[in-house]
């Protein structure tokens, strides 16, 4: 049913584009009621307007707090225009219509992203905006609800095609959009809360987000995808993208992965090579392009298609290593004139630039049909404390620090996972097998294939204890000389006597790092 608008209501924080729908209903002849900030600018415009203390006889009170919850706001929204009772009732108080609300919230998100107070954020949380959309969204049969700028065009479009009318369609998708702002408005606030009161795990769980993009498709062709911004600043997740073809679900999975293992290597010397959001290759090294190949070295099979990403500027010398080897996407804080110039020569290239990101939500949800599990991120980097010695032969300080790093890239390794490492880079990765036996002989076969000569004196990281001797036998009889593990296995001490026995080093974390 299309219905005629005679009335409309405009209170906005944010007052882009009025211009246009203003002159659309002038067209019409659309009365305008509105109060405050959009009164003025309606008035600055030139446009007539009721203010909203003179329409409803009441003036605001409570620093503003009290200014559209008034019965003669909400009675004009929510009555019923084909209900007889609603209409007499209506009549009775002489309450008329209103037919078109146009209303967008406090800039909550806004003034959470600055330093302000809890006093001031406490203050931007609207409370009349809120529920004159809830209002006129649940009354859509009757009542047309504008909660963005961006659906002006669309109102006005509307409006032009039905001559001042709105079809019931266009009244049901607002509704769905207005009812969907609430629920991400009032989440952002549930979620300020939460982490304020330190409340990791609420009763009642909600999680906002805005959709930054929609992708061409999922993890595969028949799969439809989007990807959201779950974030107070909804406009980017910190990637700028600099060339190359669109970002593909796969690549946002990968470049997030590359990303977390990033975050654990120290600035100015780390790459990883991911591929299906396991790692490949990392590599950690004062000189950037040694800290390339030695990545890239490490699977260089595997890394075909795959994502690469450090944490130092690509010079021109780096970017003539990398478009040697066909890859998706390149992630850096920077890049200097010459490599983009070499990089851009790869038209497919997706070129990401990460300064601007950073590392905010500490909780990883998965989603099931019907319910999400929750946890706190693993993000607990080993340091030499956690690590005890439990093998006669004993680790050099160099040993310590390279197992420290060998264990802080085996916990980004799906489960279960084996990690070689030689001169602070991986060699050889067994990720992902039900048997840890078999990751071993994958990590390996991996080494061998690519730098046997490394695996003599390697290093060996497993995300979780060792229930037989077997695995690290496998490992000994390759050439591992130290092998990292958090131990807790009712077999420890034939695991440590296998160990001693070998003269090998074994070292216990006490902390196991399953990514299943």
């Amino acid at each position: 049913m299309n219905l005629k608008v005679k009335n409309a209501l405009i209170s906005v924080s944010n007052k882009e584009n009025l211009v246009s729908l203003l002159k659309t209903l002038k067209k019409f002849n659309i009365n305008i009621i509105s109060s405050g900030g959009t009164y003025a600018s309606i008035k600055k415009l030139g446009y007539s307007c009721t203010e909203l203390s003179q329409y409803t006889g009441f003036k605001e009170m409570l620093d503003g707090r009290v200014k559209t919850l008034h019965p003669k706001i909400h009675a004009g929204i929510l009555h019923d225009r084909q209900n007889k009772k609603h209409k007499t009732e209506m009549s009775k108080q002489n309450f008329p219509s209103l037919d078109l609300i146009v209303v967008n919230f406090y800039p909550f998100q806004k003034i959470v992203m600055g330093k302000e107070n809890s006093k001031k954020i406490i203050e931007n949380i609207d409370i009349g905006g809120p529920t004159m959309v809830r209002a006129a969204a649940k009354n859509f049969k009757n009542v047309t609800i504008i909660t963005n700028k961006d659906d002006y065009g669309s109102l006005i479009k509307e409006l032009n095609t039905l001559n001042g009318k709105t079809s019931i369609k266009f009244r049901e998708l607002m509704s769905s959009k207005a009812f969907g702002l609430t629920a991400y408005y009032d989440s952002m606030i549930a979620n300020w809360f939460n982490k304020k009161l330190k409340i990791e795990f609420p009763e009642r769980k909600t999680i906002f987000g805005k959709r930054l993009q929609k992708l061409r498709y999922g993890e595969n062709p028949h799969q439809q995808s989007s990807i959201y911004v779950n974030d107070y600043n909804d406009k980017n997740i910190g990637f700028n993208q600099v060339h190359g073809k669109e970002l593909s679900y796969n690549n946002y999975n990968d470049m997030f992965a590359s990303l977390n293992i990033l975050n654990s290597l120290k600035k100015n010397s780390g790459t990883v090579v991911i591929k299906h959001a396991n790692p490949c290759g990392v590599s950690e090294n004062k000189i950037p392009i040694v800290s390339f190949k030695n990545a890239y070295a490490s699977d260089p099979i595997s890394a075909f298609g795959g994502v690469i990403a450090c944490n130092y500027k690509i010079t021109k010398k780096i970017a003539s290593e990398i478009i040697k080897n066909f890859l998706e996407v390149i992630l850096a804080p920077s890049f200097d004139k010459e490599s983009l110039k070499i990089l851009k020569s790869k038209k497919n290239l997706r070129i990401i630039d990460i300064s601007n990101f950073e590392v905010k939500n500490h909780s990883s949800i998965k989603f099931f049909d019907n319910a999400f599990l929750m946890q706190s991120k693993d993000d607990i980097i080993i340091s030499k404390k956690n690590l005890r010695c439990v093998t006669k032969l004993k680790p050099s300080k160099r040993d310590l620090n390279e197992i420290e790093f060998a264990y802080n890239i085996c916990k980004h390794v799906k489960s279960n996972a084996i990690v070689l490492c030689n001169n602070f880079s991986t060699i050889g990765i067994g990720a992902g097998q039900p048997s840890r036996l078999d990751s071993c002989k994958i990590a390996v076969q991996k080494a061998k294939q690519f730098q046997s000569y490394k695996i003599k004196n390697s290093i060996a990281a497993s995300d979780a204890f060792f229930p037989f001797a077997d695995g690290i036998n496998t490992l000994i009889k390759a050439g591992v000389k130290t092998i990292v593990q958090p131990g807790g296995s009712i077999r420890d001490q034939e695991v440590i006597n296998a160990a001693n026995k070998a003269k090998i080093k074994m070292l216990f974390t006490g902390l196991r790092h399953f990514n299943h």
